[in-house]
């Protein structure tokens, strides 16, 4: 348990890290070998088609990941019997053209001479010589150079998403948005001074708040309207301005949570900043998170607002530089010509590397809160500062006016105390005789000294 009665909210283990890069390979490999070649074989496929054909001949899927011009009669044969006719005398027995053909097949070797094309068993030949396509050389894409990239951004990014929707025991985005909860709500009690019984209030979801009854949360809610008082309320001659007081608008009919977002909300957005309500209406959605994990957005955004666009910010920047840095290099270099334009994959991956780091940015910009006007900023500042002035010395009053009663009252107590004290000695004979026997003694003794002085010893 913390010092305010929360339970604290453990760190990311080893098991959330290692779930989180598990869903990340398995989701790259997933991409990279089905959905990427899938994608860009269709992309490139319909881009450079062939505008026409002879007649009978048909532009399709030559054998699986291959995509070519056939005859009539060998398009009209199942797949089957084409990928039999293929491993016994090559792709020449049935594509007929070899000047346009698509292969994204992995694991396979071509030959000019049973093919067509020549290709190695980890390479992509994209190949249409003819007019409007791809020039006169085929183009050679290393899979592994150009997309790994692009692949584990998308496995990384889907991974993330995905352990939103697990429990926070395994889940790295579960676990860091509990966090977040446990955090905001800290912030919230240090920057408004309010109990935690009265923060869990302001973030308590709406369905929560309205079950409860008037007069559980009339004192919370009491505190919140005298603690956002403005300068004009307690002033004195508002030249005819009606301060609107805390009964007037929390009455039996009103819904809490209607109470909350139209007067609480908007007396702490005057007295404090937008910020602190804010940061209120994105803890209550990061509750609405917890008990329901398909509400995926209102815990992203208290994530991304609260701790990664404020923690984060600048390294993504910088990322994005350096991946636009890494990009104009190998650019600078492909216009030297050191990288062949049939040779893209190292090109292919920068892009994918700064389009990555790109939307990086972007997504995190869409999180990022608008800066608040300066004036506006100071002018809150201004009242606040006002405001506790004023209730300092309020109190400083009130201290005073309590301790001068107390001291008054204190001297009438001691006065009465001492006369009744001398009172009741003066009432007893036998008091006034032993003081009168005393005090006599007392000179009796002293004039005897006088007369009869003590005789000093030699020295």
């Amino acid at each position: 348990m913390t010092a305010n009665g929360h339970a604290e909210i453990p760190k990311s283990g080893m098991q959330h890290v290692l779930v989180l890069f598990g869903l990340t390979a398995v989701l790259a490999a997933l991409f990279y070998f089905t959905v990427l070649p899938w994608g860009v074989q269709g992309f490139v496929s319909s881009l450079f088609a062939p505008h026409e054909l002879k007649q009978g001949a048909k532009y399709d899927e030559v054998v699986p990941n291959v995509i070519g011009v056939m005859e009539a009669d060998d398009a009209a044969k199942t797949m089957q019997q084409r990928i039999e006719e293929v491993n016994k005398s090559g792709l020449k027995g049935v594509m007929k053209n070899s000047n346009i053909v698509f292969d994204f097949s992995t694991g396979v070797e071509r030959t000019k001479e049973k093919d067509g094309y020549d290709k190695t068993a980890s390479w992509w030949v994209l190949r249409n010589t003819e007019e409007g396509g791809l020039g006169e050389n085929s183009v050679f894409i290393e899979p592994p150079i150009g997309f790994s990239v692009l692949a584990i951004s998308l496995g990384f990014t889907i991974a993330i998403f995905l352990t939103f929707f697990m429990p926070s025991s395994i889940g790295f985005m579960a676990q860091k948005v509990d966090r977040e909860i446990h955090h905001n709500k800290t912030k919230i009690r240090l920057q408004t001074g309010f109990s935690d019984e009265i923060v869990d209030l302001l973030t308590m979801p709406d369905s929560d708040l309205d079950a409860l009854e008037h007069k559980d949360v009339r004192a919370a809610f009491k505190t919140v309207w005298d603690r956002t008082a403005q300068e004009h309320e307690g002033a004195k001659g508002n030249h005819g301005r009606r301060v609107i007081r805390f009964e007037d608008v929390f009455t039996p009919d009103i819904a809490l949570s209607t109470f909350r977002a139209e007067a609480l909300f908007v007396r702490i957005n005057e007295f404090f900043s937008d910020f602190v309500v804010q940061e209120i209406v994105d803890t209550t959605g990061g509750i609405m998170w917890s008990r329901g994990r398909h509400r995926l957005f209102p815990g992203l955004r208290l994530y991304m607002a609260h701790h990664f666009t404020e923690k984060y910010s600048n390294n993504v920047t910088g990322l994005a530089y350096f991946g636009a840095a890494i990009l104009i290099v190998i650019i600078g270099i492909r216009g030297l010509k050191f990288i062949p334009g049939t040779r893209p994959s190292l090109i292919l991956a920068a892009i994918s590397l700064e389009g990555t780091l790109l939307a990086l940015l972007a997504f995190g910009l869409v999180y990022t809160g608008a800066e608040e006007r300066i004036d506006k900023l100071m002018k809150k500042m201004e009242d606040a500062s006002k405001n506790q002035l004023e209730t300092m010395k309020d109190v400083s009053e009130d201290m005073h006016s309590m301790a001068s009663a107390l001291v008054g009252e204190t001297s009438e107590i001691i006065k009465k105390k001492v006369e009744l004290a001398i009172a009741e000695a003066l009432a007893s004979d036998d008091n006034v005789k032993r003081v009168v026997s005393d005090k006599v003694a007392e000179k009796i003794i002293v004039a005897m000294r006088e007369a009869f002085p003590t005789p000093k010893a030699n020295g």
